[in-house]
């Protein structure tokens, strides 16, 4: 991008984020935020230890994965998994083979 073109940009931009009340400073926060939630961690151990999956692989987890253990192990899940539902109840007083050899299981 040449120099008019991004003056032009930032010009524009600053229009905007002026129309719509957002100061430098929210900019700057809102950024700060996004960058340290890509930061946050992926892996982590019992103890606290913890990896972002940037950069070279902490010793603790390779000493963990040369020791048979998988790299899943230690992934933090992006979200909590779904609560078991219950088991849906079945009525059988209106069962049509209920009482007739259909009704009944095999002895074979």
């Amino acid at each position: 991008m040449d120099e008019r073109k991004r003056d032009s940009m930032i010009a524009y931009l600053r229009h905007r984020m002026e129309e719509f009340g957002i100061r430098p400073e929210d900019l700057a926060a809102a950024l700060a935020t996004e960058s340290l939630a890509k930061k946050a961690a992926r892996y982590r151990n019992a103890t606290g230890d913890s990896w972002d999956g940037n950069g070279e692989m902490p010793q603790w987890l390779k000493q963990a994965i040369s020791a048979g253990q998988s790299i899943e192990h230690f992934e933090l899940a992006a979200k909590p998994p779904p609560a078991p539902q219950p088991k849906k109840q079945v009525d059988w007083s209106n069962d049509p083979f209920a009482g007739t050899p259909l009704g009944r299981p095999s002895n074979r």
